[in-house]
């Protein structure tokens, strides 16, 4: 439903990531949206719209960016660390959790309705997993904010075109489309997501209706793909 939230006003932080740049992509191709504000560490390659604004911000400190956050009425978050097992627990936590609270808390504050963020799929604030563990504690924190509405996304393996992160990615980039066949019934949401559909599932979402928490996953992706084909 487009009509609603024509003219939407969106800001984003982590545009740079693989899954960001695929939202701001879909996002260019929307006729309603009016402004899209990016917030970046470093300016991105000139966006191909006119109503994109960016501003480089220390995503660790909300007082670099929160002048920017008014008048919008949806926020976008694929911020986080590329590669997890590459850095200490601290900066993982620092990053995944930390930078996207204070990022929330501020567009909270300045009116923001509606939070979408890219979380992963098994995400437990109990779960043995670190990874899983702190993007669970990250969730629960986002749900005690009472934003009108909070879009949970949560993908499974994300697939990207390129493998940026070494062999055993690469061993993954190839072996999981097929296990597509085996992931049947509630196993469905294991299923791998290509980037370019993950990040028009994101984009496509902030033009549908929605109140409270909701936690898209692949089927959810699939159909929110679709209606984007269908725009």
């Amino acid at each position: 439903m487009t009509g609603m939230n024509a003219g939407l006003r969106v800001v984003m932080m982590g545009a740079s990531g693989a899954v960001g740049s695929e939202v701001v992509r879909a996002l260019q191709q929307r006729p309603d949206l009016e402004k899209l504000t990016l917030l970046n560490r470093r300016l991105l390659q000139r966006p191909d719209h006119a109503s994109v604004d960016q501003h480089v911000v220390d995503v660790l400190d909300p007082g670099s960016y929160e002048a920017f956050l008014r008048g919008h009425q949806a926020a976008v978050c694929t911020l986080g660390v590329g590669q997890p097992s590459a850095v200490s627990p601290a900066e993982f936590l620092r990053v995944d959790h930390d930078a996207v609270l204070a990022f929330a808390k501020a567009c909270k504050a300045a009116g923001v309705e509606h939070f979408e963020l890219l979380s992963s799929v098994g995400a437990n604030a109990n779960s043995r997993s670190r990874y899983l563990r702190v993007k669970g504690a990250l969730n629960d924190a986002l749900v005690a904010l009472h934003f009108g509405r909070l879009s949970l996304f949560q993908p499974s393996m994300i697939l990207t075109p390129t493998n940026r992160y070494g062999v055993l990615q690469a061993l993954l980039l190839a072996i999981w489309p097929s296990l597509d066949g085996i992931l049947r019934g509630p196993w469905r949401q294991y299923r791998g997501i290509r980037v370019e559909k993950l990040g028009a599932a994101i984009a496509a979402n902030l033009f549908t209706q929605g109140s409270g928490v909701e936690r898209p996953q692949w089927d959810d992706f699939v159909r929110l793909g679709t209606a984007t084909e269908h725009h």
